[in-house]
């Protein structure tokens, strides 16, 4: 169920005047809370550099301030590496994560110069045969998740009882597997799986080091990091005190990365959508917008969320009423059996917390145009190339 709440006058005003000068749909992404999200995440799990999955918000602004800020960046597909190519991210900062590739997309790959690749079986290692003296690969372990909204090994990973004898394969074969990666589902509901997950890596790590083979040195815990979708606050670092604890036992030749996706970016933009028509039907007031779940809100399909929502009124009384999407389609719903104020043809409804699968999967059903993007508080030149000149060295993955 979607969180509702009622703007002020002076935020409608200020919603309706974007709405007014930009056109809508709009998609607001705030430099700013990038900024903060980042840095949160940072300081709440100190010594890891984090790699931010660019599939949950391609966006190029929002690239661009990560960048500055000292973000590495996840990589899935050939799109999102010509994406980084065309910003200039270097590539010693990316890495390659998806397990199942096409030789088109390797090669795309080290022609940028990206050279960590992840692989998860051993059809997959022996498609790095002919790059074996190009690449470093991390071998993802599979942890099912119950709790996670996104069960993300369900769909890759190999089991912990399979890490040996791929190694030993990879070994014979003069492929070089630094490192181990894992991924335990995205929004967690808690740290518990990524503390296992660790637990079980380290394990693996230091059985490896002690029987004389090479050392895996890279350990990738993915994302999964959570934020709050009903106008509330996630203390990511509250969250993160047990995952920082179990890196600590790790060894100290182990470099620790993350891919951080939707905790990047979906509390850094709200959706800005305009009433376009209005019904009654079966004593419910149905609102139609401009923007819908074949659209911004795809997230609600594909990603199972549901965005709070803000509307603004004179009307303080409040009736039942759907939020309905612009398609012909009938399962084009925002919000069913809510209770609303009375709106007017182009009024504002604003989502929040509409940064990560949202522009990223919408799509151009009945060709209707998409939300355009606009960005506010921006940082200046002055303060990127600030940001650019604090950067460390030591983000490239080695």
């Amino acid at each position: 169920m979607n969180t509702i709440r009622r703007a002020t006058a002076e935020q409608g005003e200020y919603y309706r005047g974007l709405a007014d000068r930009h056109g809508s749909p709009l998609i607001l992404v705030d430099a700013n809370r990038v900024g903060v999200q980042y840095h949160d995440l940072k300081r709440a799990l100190p010594g890891v550099d984090l790699f931010y999955a660019i599939k949950s918000f391609p966006h190029p602004g929002l690239i661009d301030w990560l960048h500055a800020m000292g973000a590495g960046f996840d990589l899935a597909s050939s799109g999102e590496i010509d994406l980084v190519s065309k910003l200039h991210i270097p590539a010693r900062r990316t890495i390659h994560t998806h397990p199942i590739k096409r030789d088109e997309d390797i090669r795309n790959g080290l022609r940028f110069g990206c050279t960590t690749f992840v692989v998860d079986n051993t059809d997959e290692l022996l498609k790095f045969l002919p790059y074996r003296n190009r690449v470093g690969l991390l071998l993802r372990l599979s942890f099912r998740n119950s709790t996670a909204v996104v069960d993300l090994s369900k769909k890759f990973g190999c089991d912990a009882v399979e890490v040996d004898a791929i190694l030993e394969l990879a070994t014979n074969l003069g492929i070089h597997i630094k490192g181990l990666s894992f991924h335990v589902g995205s929004q967690c509901t808690d740290a518990s799986r990524h503390v296992d997950a660790i637990a079980t890596c380290n394990t693996i790590i230091r059985r490896h080091h002690c029987d004389g083979d090479v050392p895996i040195s890279i350990l990738d815990i993915g994302g999964g990091f959570p934020v709050a979708y009903d106008f509330g606050h996630v203390d990511i670092g509250a969250f993160c005190v047990p995952i920082a604890r179990a890196l600590a036992e790790l060894p100290p030749y182990v470099n620790v990365i993350a891919e951080p996706g939707r905790f990047l970016s979906a509390p850094s933009a709200k959706c800005i959508a305009t009433v376009i028509g209005k019904a009654v039907r079966d004593g419910r007031h149905w609102y139609y917008l401009d923007d819908g779940v074949y659209g911004s809100f795809s997230g609600q399909l594909y990603d199972h969320m549901r965005y709070p929502l803000e509307t603004y009124s004179e009307d303080e009384r409040l009736y039942p009423s759907v939020l309905a999407g612009p398609t012909c389609d009938s399962i084009d719903l925002i919000a069913e059996d809510v209770a609303l104020p009375l709106l007017e043809m182009g009024d504002i409804v604003v989502g929040h917390v509409m940064g990560a699968y949202t522009a990223a999967s919408a799509t151009d059903f009945n060709l209707i145009k998409r939300a355009t993007v606009v960005t506010i508080n921006e940082p200046s030149a002055y303060a990127l190339a600030a940001d650019s000149n604090a950067m460390t060295d030591t983000l490239e993955v080695v």
